[in-house]
């Protein structure tokens, strides 16, 4: 049977050998808590303020302006939150917050906290390449904003957004920029140096090191209100004993992404555009998700007429094959993507979306598999769904 095929990547990805190594001592004999001033606790210190410098430099960053989160979703929480709270605060006029529609539901659902909390909620328009509407961001993002988050790329379709500009337009309005960029660190270029937004979420697992590590970006002059209290650990705003041996992690995942960025995310492309055009001639009537913005190097997200994602997934699992859908099964109906949806993609197309997204495990040989094996498996569904190829 030929070897499995993970298309997954922008779910999660291997733990690197080089990021396992460089954190497994502090699972052993540098088990210290940075916190005690012994010898165990100095040398855990040590490795942590490390860490902290070396992710900061893969940013363009000071490392005083690193936080360490327990993933993507804690820092987008943080960002959003802990920011409207502050202003809130600060501020009677600063009573809105604003994203798009396609944003990690973290995203969304802080946003949807906030305006609990009384902020008023304001939704960027976006285009069907899931760009957003210049247009609409000019007019929604005024003076009255606390914080406005635009993800830099989407995590289903790939679609590349112009942070630095938006940035720029935020700041000049006097309105705090935030942009989830766990999709986009390691595959484009990400610097603070070069784009001038004063918040930013990472996350570990998506760029090889393990679960349950991520960061926020927070420019100097910039202040949020922490979300948990009871101890003066990353400056305050996320206390608590930090995760020494999975920051050390982050710091390595990070290095090695940007080290490698000028020759992996080519060699993804490269992939990912013969993926795309080989299914487009063997499947006459696919449809990329995304196309005609620009794209992160590694994801394809592609509707056929005839199908739905849950059979196509389980069809592809069955033959070694793991990609993935934005769609949620919920008491045996399909509901589509909330981003696919927003881009106006018609219900039969949303329903029938599968991510594939490539990384450090994917070859050559893996594409030509998916090329062979995926349009026999659109005929056969296509047939059992009464539907002509």
């Amino acid at each position: 049977m030929p070897a499995p095929v993970y298309l997954d990547h922008s779910a999660t990805t291997p733990v690197r050998a080089e990021v396992f190594a460089a954190m497994e001592p502090f699972y052993g004999p540098k088990f210290g808590n940075p916190s005690s001033i012994h010898r165990w606790g100095r040398e855990a210190r040590v490795a942590l303020d490390e860490a902290r410098e070396r992710l900061a430099q893969t940013l363009g960053a000071h490392s005083d302006e690193i936080v360490f989160t327990s993933g993507g979703t804690e820092a987008d929480n943080l960002a959003i939150l802990g920011s409207w709270r502050l202003m809130r605060e600060k501020s009677s006029a600063k009573r809105a917050v604003v994203t798009t529609p396609i944003e990690h539901k973290a995203i969304l659902a802080a946003m949807h906290q906030a305006a609990h909390e009384g902020a008023e909620e304001r939704t960027l328009g976006v285009d069907g390449a899931g760009l957003v509407r210049n247009e609409s961001f000019d007019a929604l993002v005024r003076e009255d904003v606390a914080i406005c988050s635009v993800m830099w790329v989407n995590n289903e379709i790939g679609t590349i957004q112009p942070i630095a500009d938006f940035a720029q337009r935020a700041k000049s309005r006097g309105v705090l920029f935030h942009t989830d960029a766990v999709q986009a660190f390691g595959h484009i270029a990400v610097s603070a140096k070069s784009a001038p937004f004063d918040l930013l979420s990472l996350s570990g697992h998506k760029i090889g090191a393990p679960k349950g590590i991520g960061a926020m970006y927070i420019r100097r002059g910039t202040f949020v209100e922490p979300m948990q209290f009871g101890g003066s650990q990353n400056r305050g705003v996320r206390p608590g004993t930090e995760n020494v041996a999975a920051a050390v992690a982050l710091a390595r995942a990070a290095e090695l992404a940007v080290e490698e960025l000028e020759t992996e995310m080519p060699r993804l492309e490269k992939m990912r555009d013969f993926l795309q055009r080989e299914l487009e001639s063997r499947i006459p009537d696919a449809v990329v998700n995304g196309a005609g913005a620009p794209r992160a190097p590694h994801i394809l997200n592609i509707s056929v007429p005839g199908t739905d994602s849950e059979s196509m997934l389980m069809a592809l699992d069955m033959s070694g094959v793991a990609c993935s859908s934005g769609s949620a099964c919920q008491s045996g109906t399909v509901d589509p993507s909330h981003v696919l949806e927003a881009i106006g993609v018609p219900r039969e197309l949303a329903i029938a979306a599968v991510r594939m997204s490539l990384g450090s495990l994917t070859t050559d040989a893996c594409i030509e598999r998916v090329v062979q094996l995926f349009p026999a498996l659109i005929s056969k569904a296509r047939r059992l769904a009464g539907v002509a190829s």
